[in-house]
């Protein structure tokens, strides 16, 4: 990916659907909750936080072949 999610900007973000804290995956193209089992899309850098539209973890892992554990 070439445009990265800050660090500041990780600190704040939080799980829409939780409110929980939420990690960036290893290939840096989406933000994982562990807690509600979703993964949300970066999309050209923008990370898209809609409950709607995130991915289960299964989806996401199946799709990218990746996720942190």
């Amino acid at each position: 990916m070439s445009e990265s999610i800050s660090k500041e900007l990780l600190e704040i973000i939080a799980c829409p659907k939780c409110k929980g804290d939420v990690e960036l995956s290893k290939k840096e193209d989406a933000l994982l909750c562990a807690k509600c089992n979703l993964a949300y899309e970066i999309r050209q850098g923008i990370p898209v936080m809609l409950i709607d539209e995130a991915l289960s973890l299964e989806e996401y892992q199946r799709r990218d072949g990746s996720w942190q554990d």
